[in-house]
């Protein structure tokens, strides 16, 4: 994810509105990220199909990293001989 530049890439939701198609094109084009505010303070943050994408793909790998550690440390494991032997069937 790009870093998000604070004089370009936040924006009052008024504007938003006033300027939905330019912002979705430059989204798509730029890759960057917007924070939408509302009343001074952030409301939304909209980003690529593609961003969203990459960021639910990270969250399932670390979900995932997650769940086997505590696998791990319940001991909750089985060897790699049992693991072999669950593929062939």
């Amino acid at each position: 994810m790009k870093n998000i530049n604070i004089s370009n890439d936040i924006i009052p939701v008024g504007e938003f509105k006033s300027k939905l198609a330019f912002f979705l094109k430059e989204i798509q084009n730029k890759g960057n990220t917007l924070v939408i505010t509302q009343n001074g303070r952030p409301a939304g943050v909209l980003l690529s199909p593609a961003e969203f994408d990459e960021l639910r793909k990270t969250k399932e790998f670390i979900e995932s990293v997650a769940r086997g550690l505590s696998d791990a440390e319940k001991g909750d494991v089985i060897s790699t001989t049992e693991l072999k032997a669950l593929i062939r069937k």
